[in-house]
């Protein structure tokens, strides 16, 4: 009840591009002022318990959600108050209030998603004897070694199958030696004895027990070889998901590590980084499940290759060995944990900014930034040790620490700029069309004089180099515009800069 959080709204962009039907919760409606919980109730026998305040607070709060959805052009009403031509309507979204503390209204929720299955994708519930099977989780259970939970949507599932699984170093094919179900009314996570089962028909979830199947990979679907498939043609389709995951990886193989728990949040978290961050921010390597020790050795080569700021996990939802954490202070290589994907993406970013200006402040000194001053000799304070002089930026940018020249006199070294002065108060740079104080010292030539050595008649010039033109380059590009780079291409044909 709280508006549009940055990823509800990236959600809807993924809906929406998929033609997913959905339902959107209005949840925190205990926030309300005054409001009184019933606890797991539907949210309509809820609001009868409700004040006159605070069901306006509801209503102004709901108008606000519906709002802020049209803007996202999605068209929305509180489910109660659809008519039949709203429900008709396949763009029209039903919104459901909900307290995830209490409880109320979560069983609107679970009636209405039953209801618009029943509706819109009736076609999709009709069940089929083709095998529909995804891999939910991969884990290890005493007595029985590495298993892997998958559901099976459609088809079946039997012993001896032989199946193909997914996995970062290829397809493998196991045969399945068990299937196991938790007792009725009991959850697959709840430890408790399991039942055998030689056959399995969708839709079930169930735990299956073969050899190899400690690198599958959570979200990829699992397939069998039937009497008359090729295993080359079925492996092919079991790794097609993930391979067009691969061939997105940057080709220059420089980037950093993406981990997530299963193929669908890899893929969501690929897109974000590739779609909506400007500049984009390339991926070199990508995994799923918990980050092992290999991992970061595996992105610590980026250390070697020159791009210590790609030395990086983004760890979306996933856990960390503590080998991989002490590896990684070891090596150098930066481990970020998030399970929204926008506070991994803001925690990359406050790094890379932090670590581009650290570079900035080491490359300050080589860095010279491209200006040409006019003296203007009604403004002449002080001519030698330190050199105090009026001047106007006629082209570029004039930074404090700039060594200034006079190219007319056999590029004369007048000094470096110490100080810049405006109206009084001090500053750091001074842009085109600037009128500025500064002053000049000259260590390595005190006695240089204004006025005997040169005078108003010359105009000064940043005295650049090839070192500071590709720090300029590597580090300030941003701070430059198109103009200060036509000035660098005229002062390296002035100091024969090749």
């Amino acid at each position: 009840m709280h508006g549009l959080e940055q990823q509800t709204i990236e959600s809807l962009e993924m809906l929406k591009r998929k033609g997913t039907p959905f339902v959107v919760a209005l949840n925190k409606v205990d926030r309300c002022y005054d409001w009184k919980s019933c606890k797991d109730s539907p949210i309509r026998d809820a609001l009868k318990h409700q004040s006159e305040g605070t069901i306006q607070e509801f209503r102004s709060r709901a108008a606000d959600a519906k709002l802020q959805l049209q803007e996202q052009g999605v068209n929305s009403n509180i489910y109660w108050e659809m008519g039949e031509d709203d429900w008709a309507n396949s763009d029209f979204v039903p919104l459901v209030p909900t307290s995830a503390i209490s409880g109320e209204g979560v069983q609107d929720i679970l009636l209405l998603l039953c209801q618009i299955a029943q509706r819109k994708l009736w076609r999709q519930l009709m069940w089929c004897a083709n095998l529909q099977c995804t891999v939910l989780e991969v884990k290890a259970i005493d007595g029985l070694g590495m298993t892997v939970d998958v559901l099976v949507v459609n088809g079946y599932l039997k012993e001896g199958d032989r199946a193909v699984f997914c996995t970062l170093d290829g397809p493998i094919v196991s045969e399945i030696r068990g299937l196991l179900t938790p007792p009725p009314s009991r959850e697959m996570r709840i430890k408790s004895e399991y039942i055998h089962h030689k056959e399995i028909k969708g839709a079930l979830g169930v735990k299956v027990i073969g050899n190899g199947l400690d690198k599958v990979m959570a979200g990829t679907p699992v397939m069998v070889v039937g009497p008359d498939d090729e295993v080359e043609d079925i492996k092919s389709e079991v790794m097609s998901d993930l391979t067009k995951l691969q061939e997105k990886l940057s080709t220059d193989k420089k980037g950093v590590m993406v981990q997530a728990s299963t193929l669908g949040a890899l893929e969501a978290l690929l897109q974000f980084l590739r779609e909506e961050t400007k500049p984009p921010i390339p991926v070199s390597a990508i995994g799923i499940g918990t980050i092992h020790k290999r991992d970061v050795t595996k992105i610590s080569i980026m250390n070697e290759k020159g791009c210590s700021e790609y030395a990086t996990i983004l760890a979306f939802d996933v856990p960390i060995d503590k080998e991989a954490r002490e590896q990684a202070e070891e090596v150098n290589v930066r481990i970020f944990t998030a399970e929204i994907i926008y506070h991994l993406f803001d925690q990359f970013t406050r790094f890379m900014e932090e670590l581009t200006e650290k570079r900035r402040e080491d490359a300050a000194a080589v860095a010279v930034f491209p200006s040409i001053c006019k003296i203007l000799p009604q403004h002449v304070f002080n001519t030698k040790d330190p050199i105090i002089l009026g001047v106007e930026v006629i082209e570029g940018i004039l930074k404090v620490g700039t060594p200034l020249c006079v190219p007319a006199i056999g590029g004369l070294h007048v000094g470096v700029v110490t100080s810049i002065e405006q109206n009084g108060r001090e500053q750091q740079t001074a842009r085109k069309g600037t009128s500025i104080a500064i002053k000049i010292v000259n260590e390595n030539n005190p006695t240089l004089t204004y006025g005997r050595q040169f005078d108003a008649s010359h105009s000064l010039y940043s005295t650049l180099s090839r070192a500071s033109i590709d720090a300029l380059k590597l580090h300030f590009k941003d701070k430059l515009e198109n103009e200060d780079w036509r000035l660098v291409v005229k002062l390296k044909k002035v100091f024969n800069i090749i």
